[in-house]
């Protein structure tokens, strides 16, 4: 009998999987693993403990932490007695933590630290009612999470069992709160049967037994990508790992060596240009080798045959070049995921060639997240696409292009806002994403981007900006980019230079070296910039074009506010952050001067 809520997926894991690490993390050097038999043991005790405290179904409790055990320990112990859980992100400020707390009605929070603790307190001595605080760590004059768990220790479980049978899958399991770039978030509505049904749609995409899979997990837990991710894990009886932080990603990945693990588009970028920046370092028959397997595979199509001569090299670069991608990665990767942004084609070529498959999925949290998931079967990928759509899923493409979509896992609402759920579920239960796209083969999911972030020009042509970006982002020399140009004559972009990669070039073009603002003034590296942005405009239209472009020396980040927790460009921020220079590209238009600036360092 298959789960039906979440909570189910302990107990079948124990009947059909048992694991010695169901869940594990590194605290002081050390791994530390929890069996299915103690998670049980442990979520039990916190589900008795919280309902001691008060906590009743229907209740929303909030969460605020990294990814850690106790995560789950608190998230299925609410499951069971029917109440919410309100994840939110440790990133988000003291305003929009009293916001959700206030909108959720939230009676209890639970922190990892001492500074979260700090943040969610100040929060809540906003509230006209005060609510409790627990950590994770042991935080001075703080009340404890373990506090809650011994209430529970000794009693018997058997008394949480009336409780979890008057929990159905239709129940709200979760209130998941948008990022929210403009205004106060949203709060999506989902419930066990939404999540459960994504969770169980991948069961059987996964590249080997699960019961033998250890996975690695890095993302936000509380975004709903990786949270149903670890859901799913859970399902198949794969082995859950956290990483220490997203700086330690590299090293955990090689003492974990790990089966599989999700990830968004900017880390794999990140990856692949620590890779090129070190291929840069390489000289003579070396370096020759590694960008011959690198033009290789920007050549790759996973579901094409090419011949016997493209695939005899192949495997010679395997042999050579791309097994130290893999050992780099642990040497056990069977699949990555790559979610909740626009995966560059030219990554998803080079990295499956390398016997790395990168696997696209799409959705959002409204949906749960999953609509579509690149199935494993190199003969099913599409290089650009997002995969095909899950079992159960529906999609319909717009007359203006959005994709709309239906199904089991489509969200309740927005939670006290049916005025808002109204503006994205039309009459007939159609969900309208917001996003653009197409359809191929009546299966095969295309993002071509953002119905929000198009813009005209003032010729009255629309531009796509993900799919510019993406394109100038296959430089190895650009960290990340952002078109602007709206109600302008043309597109121009706004350039973050990958800074390790092009002093590995300045050193191999023997271009003297002093501080990094003289080396992005350098004729010869703007020059390179130039040729850079020419190259990749040819695959465009002349209105869509890149005329100018300005190089700044600043990465964008989620502390300096300019990129979500998922990495996402917030593209209002970085228009506000650089109005000023944006202006001077188009007054330079409007002036009759060149549209190529000849030094455009910000």
């Amino acid at each position: 009998m298959k789960p039906s809520r979440l909570f189910d997926l302990l107990p079948q894991q124990l009947k059909k999987f048992p694991k010695p690490d169901a869940l594990a993390y590194k605290q002081g050097g050390q791994w530390t693993s929890y069996s299915t038999e103690e998670v049980i043991n442990i979520v039990n005790q916190m589900s008795i403990g919280l309902r001691k405290k008060g906590i009743e179904k229907g209740d929303r409790v909030a969460i605020i932490s990294p990814n850690r055990p106790e995560w789950n320990f608190v998230d299925f112990a609410l499951q069971q007695l029917g109440a919410i859980s309100v994840p939110m992100y440790p990133t988000i400020s003291v305003r929009e933590f009293a916001f959700i707390f206030k909108d959720s009605g939230a009676k209890m929070v639970f922190v990892a630290d001492a500074d979260l603790y700090q943040k969610a307190t100040s929060a809540a001595n906003e509230l006209p009612s005060p609510i409790p605080v627990y950590t994770f760590d042991s935080v001075p004059d703080a009340p404890r999470w373990l506090s809650v768990l011994t209430e529970g220790k000794g009693e018997d479980p058997k008394q949480l069992d009336p409780l979890k049978t008057d929990v159905s899958a239709e129940d709200l399991l979760t209130i998941i709160y948008t990022s929210g770039t403009t205004g106060n978030p949203k709060g999506v509505m989902l419930t066990h049967h939404n999540i459960l049904s994504n969770a169980q749609a991948v069961a059987d995409l996964f590249p080997m037994e699960g019961s033998q899979m250890r996975v690695l997990s890095f993302l936000p837990i509380c975004h709903i990508f990786e949270r149903t991710a670890v859901y799913a894990y859970l399902n198949v009886g794969a082995s859950i790992y956290y990483a220490e932080s997203m700086e330690t990603i590299g090293e955990n990945l090689k003492e974990i060596k790990p089966h599989f693990f999700t990830t968004v588009p900017r880390l794999l970028e990140k990856v692949y240009a620590k890779i090129v920046a070190k291929g840069m370092e390489l000289t003579g028959v070396k370096r020759k080798l590694f960008f011959w397997a690198l033009a290789l595979g920007n050549e790759h199509d996973p579901a094409r045959d090419q011949g016997w001569w493209y695939n005899t090299q192949l495997k010679l670069a395997n042999k050579l070049i791309f097994s130290k991608w893999r050992e780099a990665l642990g040497g056990n990767i069977q699949m990555i995921v790559s979610g909740a942004a626009a995966l560059q084609p030219r990554l998803a070529r080079v990295f499956w060639a390398g016997g790395i498959p990168v696997c696209e999925a799409y959705g959002l949290t409204e949906t749960s997240p999953g609509i579509s998931f690149t199935r494993m079967d190199p003969e099913r990928v599409r290089i650009g696409y997002v995969g095909e759509l899950l079992e159960g899923i529906q999609v319909k493409i717009a007359p203006d292009g959005e994709i709309l979509t239906k199904g089991p896992n489509l969200m309740k609402g927005y939670w006290g806002r049916p005025d808002l759920t109204a503006e994205v579920i039309d009459a007939d239960g159609w969900f309208h994403t917001g996003d653009v796209g197409e359809l191929a083969e009546g299966r095969f999911l295309r993002i071509t981007d953002r119905k929000k972030e198009m813009f005209k020009t003032s010729g009255g042509k629309y531009i796509a900006p993900q799919v510019l970006e993406n394109k100038i982002k296959e430089s190895p020399l650009v960290e990340q980019v952002m078109v602007v140009g709206e109600g302008h004559r043309f597109p121009a972009a706004l350039i973050v230079p990958n800074l390790d990669a092009l002093r590995s070039w300045c050193e191999h073009k023997e271009i003297p070296y002093s501080t990094d603002s003289e080396m992005l003034r350098h004729p010869l590296v703007v020059e390179k910039f130039e040729r850079d942005i020419e190259k990749y405009n040819e695959d465009f239209g002349q209105w869509e074009r890149i005329k100018q472009f300005r190089i700044l020396d600043k990465p964008w980040s989620i502390e300096g506010g300019e990129l979500t927790p998922t990495l996402k460009l917030k593209r209002r921020r970085i228009m506000e952050q650089y109005q000023s220079l944006v202006e001077s590209i188009y007054a330079e238009e409007s002036s009759g001067q060149s549209e190529r600036q000849k030094t455009p360092v910000a």
